[in-house]
């Protein structure tokens, strides 16, 4: 008898128990639902929530793999030194040494994040006797992306825990949730170990068992060095192909625009979200050159050399393209209305590039510009839906007066 008659006769056995929704769960995974509907009229679409996440994921996977050669080139460069006029297209770059320590590293991030919250989203469903949704999916990759690539896996492990429980389920679940749980689970690690999360010495994998080095590789990012006015050794070119230190799926914007275009493609994600946030980042950037170059602001200040960096460099460092596609375009966290999606991606564009560079300690502002709104995205779509009753009650006045 094959897999799928034993998981169908699980799911007959424990029908109407608290245990089904995980017997369930793990059926429909595997293979499509063996029941069908029968008589009356039915809504036929392909947008259903597993279609949606399959797509994101699709979406995330050529980052997730540039990331992993992308992890072994810094550390080798860190160690050896960097290779001059390196190119996306460089076999010194997507050489197997490159992926291997890369994936090494961060294949193990990648299972903690889905095993745990999958774990935690399967107890959940059979206390409160519900289906197990599908919106960990995505989370469950995206969270391996936004991470330093030597962050423990105890730590990843209490952070995902907390992200899915207080982050989600306590609303109510999957379409449910008022903050981005992706970006709740990151906060978290920002906020509880922050030694961790920024620095010089988190963002290249040191890879001690391979080489018995004592001490972490360093391996500042871009908006670290500029934050503490040291020069920048990355071409404009590097920073958009993603030759940089940083985050495992954020440093190559080429990729993440790609990403951006599959997801507009498919009507997944916002197209309004994503425009809207880089001119938002634009304009705040391009002010901060204006403050620069009327000499508002001296080279003395700590601030300059976030501020002097040209405004529309902005988009290619940091995680500020990743989070504008993946993040910001959040269906349940994000503002419905297609008026409220543009002043709501405005807004986490403007506030991510203020938080930038008004906050050394930590020079990136997306991760916050994002929950921040998610918090103010309801109240965005409810002045946009009042006054578009404003508007349709005066229409009625005119015509009937």
């Amino acid at each position: 008898m094959g897999l799928k008659q034993n998981l169908h006769k699980l799911k007959e056995k424990y029908k109407g128990t608290k245990m089904a929704p995980a017997f369930n769960a793990i059926h429909t995974f595997l293979y499509l639902p063996n029941e069908t509907t029968h008589g009356g009229t039915h809504i036929k679409a392909a947008d259903d929530l597993k279609r949606t996440m399959n797509i994101v994921i699709m979406a995330l996977v050529p980052c997730l793999l540039f990331g992993m050669f992308n992890a072994g080139y810094q550390h080798n460069a860190a160690v050896n030194g960097f290779t001059e006029g390196m190119s996306f297209f460089s076999g010194d770059f997507w050489n197997m040494d490159n992926f291997l320590i890369g994936f090494v590293k961060i294949l193990p991030l990648v299972i903690v994040s889905y095993v745990v919250g999958l774990v935690v989203e399967f107890i959940f469903a059979v206390i409160k006797g519900h289906e197990v949704e599908e919106g960990y999916l995505v989370t469950g990759m995206l969270v391996p992306l936004i991470v330093p690539i030597d962050l423990p896996l105890w730590m990843l492990t209490i952070a995902v825990i907390f992200g899915v429980v207080i982050g989600k389920e306590v609303f109510g679940g999957t379409g449910m949730n008022i903050l981005n749980p992706a970006l709740t689970i990151r906060a978290f690690l920002f906020f509880a170990y922050p030694t961790w999360m920024s620095g010089d010495k988190v963002w290249v994998a040191d890879a001690r068992e391979l080489t018995g080095t004592a001490d972490a590789i360093s391996g500042e990012t871009i908006l670290g060095s500029l934050a503490q006015g040291k020069e920048v050794a990355y071409s404009t070119w590097d920073m958009f192909f993603g030759f940089i230190p940083g985050s495992v799926g954020e440093t190559s914007t080429l990729l993440i625009l790609l990403g951006a275009l599959f997801l507009i493609f498919t009507k997944i994600g916002s197209w309004r979200i994503m425009l809207s946030a880089v001119v938002g980042a634009l304009v705040m950037g391009f002010i901060f050159n204006q403050v620069v170059g009327f000499g508002w602001i001296g080279s003395g200040s700590k601030f300059y050399d976030l501020m002097s960096l040209d405004f529309w460099k902005h988009l290619l460092v940091g995680g500020f393209a990743f989070g504008a596609v993946y993040m910001a375009t959040d269906p349940v966290s994000a503002s419905q209305t297609n008026k409220g999606k543009w002043i709501y991606g405005f807004f986490i564009g403007f506030i991510s590039i203020m938080i930038r560079v008004f906050n050394p300690a930590y020079p990136e502002g997306v991760m916050l510009a994002i929950l921040l709104m998610n918090v103010f995205a309801p109240t965005i779509d409810h002045y946009v839906v009042q006054g578009n009753v404003k508007k349709r009650l005066k229409r009625a006045k005119v015509k009937t007066a």
